[in-house]
């Protein structure tokens, strides 16, 4: 992560679980964007030295009910926009972090819990 430091202009955060945003503040450029669609339960500690140093912004979005997220669906069935994931088992997570850190990946892993679940 120290080599991306300071390189991308954006940052969708997903997560709904607490956790530090340090670690993705810094990876932002000068006027860097992180956006938050991902809604924790408890608030999260923002340091605020980052963003003034960097003149960094943090944002945030509902990313929709379930309206909202079925006019998305099918206008993506519509248009034939797919996404590009790779299905893991819950004992592939340790291998698939790996590969992020040597930026082995694409695309999104999909971790495929149900299976998961029922191989057990």
């Amino acid at each position: 992560m120290q080599a991306a430091m300071g390189t991308m202009d954006g940052i969708i955060d997903t997560v709904s679980a607490i956790h530090p945003l340090l670690p993705l503040l810094v990876l932002l450029k000068s006027q860097g964007k992180l956006v938050m669609v991902g809604a924790p339960d408890r608030p999260l500690e923002l340091p605020v030295f980052p963003l003034l140093m960097g003149r960094k912004i943090v944002a945030g979005s509902c990313i929709g009910g379930m309206k909202e997220t079925q006019e998305m669906i099918d206008f993506a069935g519509k248009h034939n926009i797919t996404a590009e994931v790779e299905v893991i088992s819950m004992d592939y997570v340790n291998t698939a972090m790996e590969r992020l850190e040597k930026n082995d990946v694409g695309y999104r892993f999909v971790i495929d819990i149900g299976n998961t679940l029922n191989a057990a």
